[in-house]
């Protein structure tokens, strides 16, 4: 079983599934993308850092998720420390809910070209992608996706 909670970026915990994840990036894109994530972007309002533990309280894997614009919430730093486990899905549907919960309509993020496994997950979990956004204009190596969220019922 996976559980999710919310955590500080700053934990111990989320400080070595960060650290993992931008050695990770750093060996697939040549960048760990720590220039892109500001733990203070996923604190307070409308923003959230997500730890996700298996039963004995090991982490697991974490994702963040902060404000960009009105109605649209951007993902950080998701990271599954050991892949096909399941763990990406559930932070991912965790953070996609905790958007919803917030009154988001849409969800974007950021991801390299080269990161196929990142950008085949996305895929297969309806994300869409998009034009660059923000600080990805014209980086030709950044791919941007996007998903609407906003509930569907009346």
């Amino acid at each position: 079983m996976i559980l999710i909670e919310d955590a500080d970026p700053d934990h111990a915990d989320a400080k070595v599934l960060i650290a993992a994840l931008s050695q990770r990036l750093a060996a697939i894109t040549g960048s760990s993308g720590q220039a892109s994530f500001d733990a203070d972007d996923v604190r307070g309002p409308g923003a959230a850092f997500l730890l996700a533990r298996d039963e004995q309280g090991r982490p697991l894997g974490c994702g963040a998720l902060r404000p960009l614009q009105p109605g649209v919430a951007e993902i950080k730093r998701m990271y599954a420390a050991v892949a096909g486990q399941g763990v990406g899905s559930a932070v991912l549907t965790a953070l996609e809910a905790r958007a919803k919960s917030l009154g988001y309509d849409e969800i974007r993020l950021e991801t390299r070209r080269v990161n196929t496994a990142a950008v085949g997950f996305y895929r297969r979990a309806g994300y869409r992608e998009i034009p660059p956004y923000g600080r990805y204009v014209g980086r030709p190596e950044a791919v941007c996706f996007a998903k609407p969220i906003r509930s569907t019922s009346a």
